[in-house]
């Protein structure tokens, strides 16, 4: 796994984080971490699956005590080029070793964003729900940013194409998703699956569409340089934010839980 993430860590930034619809889609992810930010005030947060360090970066800036994890070591190293006076700190970790790393700390939120988790089987994403709980703070909470199985953009995408067999790839439940060239076994879970893994630590709050009419990064060669078709679909995506029901069907779900 982490060799795979390895030899995405060159061009990550360049194919997603920098991209146009990165940005799009990292703005709405932000515009309802800053409101959960707001009223939980945390002291400390950890971030899971933190790549490149776009999102510990952003948290930091904006006066948060930040511990940013990802499984590469090269993934890492870019991030810590980003970091300046030693905030946020970056560290190697094992998304499934959470316990081992962190044995005597506490936060008061966990955050992961675009998918990280995806990459988790059912068992090992319910392992995770399980270490989180131990490491939150009464009451504290898990933001996550997760790929679910009915993304209507995946439909269209593999219909224009005539390639039948994908339409409904993710409905499978997991499948092999090229990552900057690597191949990478994928988990896709909609927002009521990942609420029943979670239930016996955590209490659902909320969850919010990331990406309904902003597509998934692989439609970049395509919006790049359409500004108005960008705007269109910025501003179509700006109007559905607070529909939950469409979770499910948008390239990524912000699920929101609360420690029991």
């Amino acid at each position: 796994m982490a060799t795979s993430f390895d030899k995405a860590a060159a061009a990550y930034d360049m194919t997603f984080t920098h991209s146009v619809i990165g940005k799009l889609q990292r703005g709405y992810v932000y515009s309802h971490l800053i409101k959960i930010l707001e009223d939980a005030k945390p002291q400390n947060i950890l971030e899971i699956n933190c790549g490149t360090g776009a999102d510990a970066v952003w948290m930091a800036k904006h006066g948060y005590q930040v511990t940013a994890t990802d499984i590469s070591p090269k993934m890492i190293e870019i991030a810590q080029r980003k970091s300046d006076s030693g905030s946020p700190t970056f560290l190697e970790v094992d998304i499934n070793e959470l316990p081992h790393h962190f044995k005597n700390e506490k936060f008061d939120l966990i955050f992961s964003n675009f998918g990280g988790l995806n990459c988790l089987s059912e068992i090992q994403l319910e392992l995770f729900f399980k270490n989180t709980s131990q490491l939150l703070t009464p009451k504290g909470q898990l933001v996550l940013v997760i790929m679910p199985k009915n993304t209507v953009w995946e439909h269209i995408y593999f219909l224009s194409k005539a390639d039948f067999k994908k339409v409904f790839r993710r409905k499978k439940g997991s499948l092999i998703a090229n990552v900057n060239g690597e191949n990478v076994i994928t988990y896709y879970y909609n927002p009521k699956e990942t609420a029943q893994l979670a239930e016996y630590y955590f209490d659902y709050q909320k969850s919010y569409p990331i990406g309904f009419f902003i597509p998934p990064s692989y439609f970049e060669p395509i919006l790049k340089n359409k500004y108005r078709l960008t705007s269109l679909l910025n501003t179509l995506e700006s109007k559905i934010q607070r529909r939950k029901s469409l979770a499910k069907y948008a390239d990524h779900y912000l699920i929101v839980f609360q420690k029991k």
